[in-house]
Parts: C-alpha cells; structure tokens; sequence
C-alpha cells in the first residue's frame, strides 16, 4: 500500500490542539509539514496498522487509549506517547525496511 502524501502546514495546524503536530494518517493519506523520510515512514506504519484493524476501529481503540492514557498519566503528550500504537510507530521509524518485514499486529507488543 503506498499512502497519498499531502504537504499541509495550514491543516496541522488547525489539529495541533495540545502540541505541534508534524503530521497525521487519515487512511490513504498522510498529511505532513515537509517532505521528511523518517515521519513518512512513521505514518505509513500507522497506514497499515489501519489496514489490518481495518480503518474505523483503529481509530477508535487510538481514542480510547488515549484518553485512557490521560487519565493515567495526566499529561497529554505522554497519553500519546504511550499509546501502542505510536510506540511502535517511533521504536521502527527508523527502520525503512520495517514495513516489509512487520507481522500482523505488531503494535499488540507495545502494551504496557
């Protein structure tokens, strides 16, 4: 699956209630600032975390866990860093064969 890349400083801005967003999945897209290797590989793990929860309901459990994870950690930016999904989104952002290799579920393991 390759994600359509939109470059939008105006809209992330306009979503970057708590903190500045550099960028955000909206399956097929990928909505960034600038054309930046790692942070489009970071959303196109999430491309197909969607894929695999097929679109709404990973939105959903993202919601939940994070606002779960605001009550727990009482901070905003924490509640997303701990959200499994995210955490293996940066743990393989680095990593641009990841996608070809990641097994289904793979954010399953970012449970704390």
């Amino acid at each position: 699956m390759i994600p359509i890349i939109i470059y939008s400083d105006k809209f992330l801005d306009k979503i970057g209630i708590f903190f500045r967003v550099g960028g955000i999945t909206l399956f097929p897209f990928i909505i960034i600032r600038k054309p930046y290797k790692k942070l489009v590989n970071h959303e196109t793990i999430h491309i197909y975390q969607q894929l695999e929860l097929l679109v709404i309901p990973f939105y959903l459990l993202y919601i939940l866990m994070y606002l779960y994870n605001i009550v727990k950690y009482r901070n905003v930016f924490e509640a997303y860093m701990n959200i499994p999904f995210e955490k293996e989104a940066y743990a393989n952002e680095n990593d641009y064969t990841y996608i070809k290799k990641r097994k289904l579920f793979s954010w399953i393991k970012y449970f704390k």
